[in-house]
């Protein structure tokens, strides 16, 4: 019901009701053209169609100075009802919850999109002819009230996305363009947060048009608006970000706790932007780094590779705002920290996991997680084994993508934790000459350039398994050379011999 009636009050408001000013001829116009698009019977598209007919000859016919009637005084001007009915636009040419996964429906939103981007053109041709002929401050009044829905519009039908056509998207463009160009601004970063510290920027009025549409009852009716929502927050860096984090930050959080995977990974997306854009001390504010980290961490239950790699990509970048506090003070064990608690479940999903692109997933971020701890990875080194020495075993695919990112999470292992390696001498070096002559023998599925790859990675961690045993792997390997007939597994050997005993080695 307050949607119905917030659809008539514009027509309400642009008629000329008893006790109101005259408002001028073109300002009844546009009045009449917005009663039209708002208006429930109108809602057969050639009624709309004609609408946007009749507002295209308005503005055609309309004077520059006509279009600011009223801007500089406190009763509702043209620029006024321009802004009304540009929000009225970009509704009518907004896809809609209806329309979702219909083919035809899009293409109707899409041809739409280009009438309006169209319409919007020949205005801010009137707008940009009028900068040459009124004051600044009148024609800047006006554009206040455009500028906000335009570049909803612009952004909607901007971007490559099912409701979009090339026709489409290209004129939306062009609108963009335009509108930057209107408002002086270099780039949208600068029309949003201000292209200097004295211009507030147009971020809160944006957020604003977009508030009602980003709530929990609302923001799936336009599968447009989180995506504009999406696009305009990555367009903000810091320091500009963190005053806004009251408006940002729960619709993220929804976004991000939706069923569906998509909608997932765009949420885990504002959230990761606004990690790495907002102050620590701001994040830590009221809790909300905890909270972050608890959307992000239910997350990893979700056996959706894209996901899984963005979520970790989150929180590495957020373990430091987490653990800024933290600090040991020696005597008692360290405490644990969310870091340790993320590697220990990802190592618990990497032992049974089978599927290829999750495997690849957890084992592309496996080193960042070892940088992080560094020698406090000795607490997950037993599961840390189990997953290297079953992980080498499989065969991974032409990139073998996952094999080399374990060789890597073996060398950064060996170099932090040390100490405990040489008492799992035995159990690593048979993985690693395993793995070795696998791919030696490897006759057609591996690219030579990989294999090279892979054998010059198990090489490195050979040499690095021979000095953590004080040189037990060269006498290991001694025995081997007398009845090894291969020649690539040969070569690798003398290459660990070499560097044991002082040599230079050269990886080329």
């Amino acid at each position: 019901m307050e949607q119905d009636s917030s659809r008539e009050k514009p027509s309400r408001e642009g008629a000329s009701l008893p006790g109101d000013p005259p408002s001028s001829t073109l300002g009844q116009s546009l009045s009449r053209v917005l009663h039209r698009l708002t208006s429930e019977e109108s809602r057969p598209g050639k009624a709309r169609g004609a609408a946007i007919q009749d507002l295209g000859a308005l503005i055609e016919a309309a004077e520059c100075d006509q279009l600011f009637e009223g801007s500089d005084t406190s009763l509702r001007g043209v620029p006024e009802m321009l802004g009304q009915v540009a929000k009225a636009l970009g509704t009518y040419a907004a896809p809609s919850k209806e329309q979702e996964g219909r083919a035809h429906g899009y293409s109707e939103v899409a041809e739409k999109g280009a009438a309006v981007g169209l319409l919007f053109l020949k205005l801010m041709g009137k707008i940009e002819a009028a900068k040459n002929s009124l004051p600044c401050p009148t024609w800047k009044i006006g554009l206040r009230h455009l500028a906000g829905p335009i570049y909803i519009f612009a952004v909607t039908h901007s971007l490559e996305q099912p409701w979009t056509s090339p026709r489409s998207r290209d004129i939306a463009g062009e609108v963009l363009s335009l509108l930057l160009r209107i408002t002086q601004c270099g780039s949208v970063a600068g029309f949003l947060h201000g292209e200097n510290e004295d211009e507030k920027g147009r971020f809160t009025l944006i957020m604003e048009l977009l508030k009602p549409d980003l709530n929990k009852e609302s923001w799936k009716n336009n599968p447009a608006t989180k995506h504009v929502f999406s696009w305009t927050l990555q367009q903000v860096p810091r320091p500009w970000l963190n005053q806004h984090l009251e408006r940002i930050l729960p619709p993220s959080l929804l976004i991000s706790d939706d069923y569906r995977t998509e909608n997932k990974i765009l949420g885990v997306h504002c959230l990761h932007h606004i990690v790495l854009n907002v102050p620590a001390a701001d994040l830590l504010q009221y809790n909300r780094a905890q909270v972050l980290y608890h959307a992000l961490f239910n997350h990893l239950y979700t056996p959706e590779y894209n996901l899984i790699q963005a979520v970790l990509l989150c929180l590495l970048d957020l373990f430091p705002v987490l653990e800024k506090g933290l600090h040991w003070k020696g005597g008692a064990a360290r405490p644990t920290t969310h870091c340790d608690e993320v590697l220990r479940l990802i190592l618990t999903h990497m032992e049974p996991e089978h599927r290829l692109l999750l495997r690849r997933t957890y084992a592309r971020n496996l080193p960042a997680f070892v940088k992080r701890l560094g020698i406090l990875t000795v607490r997950h080194l037993k599961r840390l084994e189990r997953v290297i020495i079953s992980y080498l075993e499989v065969y991974d695919g032409p990139e073998e993508e996952a094999r080399l990112k374990i060789l890597e999470t073996l060398k950064l292992l060996m170099q932090y934790a040390w100490p405990r390696v040489s008492c799992r001498l035995v159990v690593l070096l048979k993985a690693l000459l395993k793995l070795i002559c696998d791919v030696a023998r490897d006759p057609n599925l591996t690219p030579e350039p990989v294999k090279n790859a892979l054998l010059e990675e198990a090489t490195d961690c050979l040499i690095l398994l021979d000095h953590c045993s004080q040189g037990q792997v060269k006498g290991l390997l001694a025995k081997i050379l007398q009845s090894c007939e291969d020649s690539k597994v040969v070569n690798c050997i003398r290459k660990v011999q070499q560097v044991s005993e002082g040599a230079s080695y050269d990886r080329n």
